[in-house]
């Protein structure tokens, strides 16, 4: 194959490939509250200071200083709102309720969090699971409200 031939079919993959490389993973909910420090981490390592508004997608880590406090709407209306110093991750979140894939897995692992349920809850139960770094909550009421000291 002559070095241009090589280039072109380079060029063409590299094109073909762009618009999959390019897609985001779906958003999962929203920042509706956020002050002090406080701050987002995308699964590439990416970290941004949160504001109202930003999306957000399955295995975002959601932090907060000592003077942070932030407040987040996922898509089935599950809201969780963290308290000062606390990290927390949306290890896991599927809400497609016409196919039956109903899925939320929040890891708490220091600080404070209060959840209040949402649909995925409702609709079922056990497709609900909340982690610290010493206990998993299976969620059975509306509002559950998690503190983890650091070790």
């Amino acid at each position: 194959m002559t070095t241009t031939r090589c280039v072109v079919a380079l060029g063409w993959l590299l094109a073909s490939a762009a618009p999959a490389l390019a897609q985001e993973s779906p958003s999962v909910g929203r920042v509706k509250v956020s002050t002090g420090a406080a701050f987002v981490t995308h699964q590439n390592g990416q970290r941004i200071a949160a504001q109202v508004g930003q999306l957000l997608v399955e295995s975002d880590a959601l932090t907060t200083g000592a003077d942070g406090r932030m407040g987040v709407t996922l898509s089935d209306e599950t809201r969780i709102s963290l308290g000062p110093n606390t990290e927390a991750r949306l290890d896991r979140f599927v809400y497609a309720p016409a196919e039956g894939n109903l899925a939320f897995v929040l890891r708490v692992v220091r600080g404070l969090a209060i959840y209040v349920s949402g649909r995925i809850a409702k609709l079922s139960p056990d497709a609900v699971r909340i982690e610290t770094p010493v206990a998993i909550v299976g969620v059975r009421g509306t509002h559950i409200a998690i503190r983890v000291d650091s070790q």
